[in-house]
């Protein structure tokens, strides 16, 4: 073997389209050189692309499981929701080991990268960056207050929410910065105003139409679902919302996310686990899901030759996982962080 290249055997979840195949992955230089097909062999580990949460708070880790009752506007609306003001009476210090705490559980648990919607100005993005400071789970920041200077993009509450808006979202697209909306959580009053300004993701459409579905298709605006989070802050208790098989039919790319720390555990197996029972999505589009979202960062988030090296090793063999007959929907509906024996990112 060349000097500086890794190998990893077992059976893989291959390409967009997630082709079960016995092989070996060649890994140069933190990319994937080449994929060679190997004979089937019994207890192979398992390998699969690393998972992506589309949408986080990691700053409401500070707030988590804090006793909160209300509507979703008492609970996380800016500027004086109870989340906002928990957050104002945070010393940075304990904000930045509370993120941080959160990110090495995400790593845990495979998750190679996050969208991360962040308060607090251009303190808040850099407590953040502080954070992350030599952590595999990397977070794309989506900065407010100011902070959209700082951060890799701008991160709206909603289009109703903020006055200035046109300028802030002007101003973010000439530093080339991306734009993100939470829309239609609440209602699908906001939706299309939302999509006006051509974001590069739009967070939830619980309530979306199937016209407004639709244009986020045409538009190819990829849709980051928290259905957890809507179930656990009551703005759906029906399989019909987030409307996940009407995106499904309209051509939607769905990407998975978790939203509020303060409220859900940032954990991408139990978000799949709870959609394949809930909402009856075939697996592979759900397993999908969990990984697509790194196209905010434009990394491929297949095993696919030439892309990044950014994947899992699970060992079957160590649980009651072998017993599987399909491997994408036992790591959907079963699997978890502690199956994890290796996990592959950029090495």
């Amino acid at each position: 073997m060349p000097s500086g290249e890794r190998v990893v055997e077992g059976r893989a979840l291959i390409g967009e389209m997630l082709e079960e195949r016995e092989v070996a992955i060649v890994i140069r230089g933190g990319r994937i050189h080449r994929i060679e097909d190997r004979a089937p062999r019994p207890g192979a580990p398992w390998i699969c692309p690393a998972l992506f949460n589309a949408h986080t708070h990691l700053g409401d880790s500070v707030a988590m499981d804090v006793r909160a009752e209300g509507s979703l506007e008492n609970l996380v609306t800016p500027p004086h929701g109870l989340k906002h003001q928990i957050l104002e009476k945070t010393p940075p210090g304990e904000l930045i080991r509370a993120m941080r705490a959160t990110l090495e559980f995400m790593q845990e648990a495979g998750t190679a990268g996050c969208a991360d919607f962040r308060e607090g100005g251009p303190a808040g993005v850099q407590a953040l960056r502080t954070a992350a400071e030599g952590i595999s789970c990397v977070p794309v920041i989506f900065g407010r207050e100011g902070g959209e200077a700082y951060a890799d993009g701008l991160g709206v509450s909603s289009a109703r929410d903020n006055h200035g808006l046109e300028q802030i979202v002007r101003r973010s697209r000439e530093m080339k910065r991306l734009i993100a909306f939470h829309a239609g959580e609440r209602d699908r009053f906001d939706i299309d105003s939302a999509l006006d300004y051509a974001p590069d993701l739009i967070v939830h459409c619980t309530h979306a139409t199937s016209r407004q579905l639709r244009r986020c298709a045409e538009e190819e605006i990829p849709i980051a679902v928290c259905a957890r989070s809507n179930w656990t802050l009551g703005v759906t208790d029906s399989p019909g919302k987030p409307p996940l098989k009407k995106m499904i039919e309209a051509g939607c790319r769905i990407v998975l996310g978790t939203d509020n720390c303060m409220f859900v555990q940032p954990d991408l197996w139990r978000e799949m686990s709870f959609i394949a029972t809930v909402y009856q999505i075939p697996p592979a589009l759900i397993f999908r899901a969990a990984v697509e979202g790194s196209c905010l960062t434009k990394t491929p988030p297949f095993i696919t030759e030439g892309c990044p090296a950014r994947f899992l090793v699970i060992h079957p063999g160590d649980s009651n996982l072998w017993l599987s007959h399909d491997m994408v929907t036992t790591l959907v509906k079963r699997a978890g962080r502690k199956n994890i024996v290796t996990k592959v990112f950029n090495c």
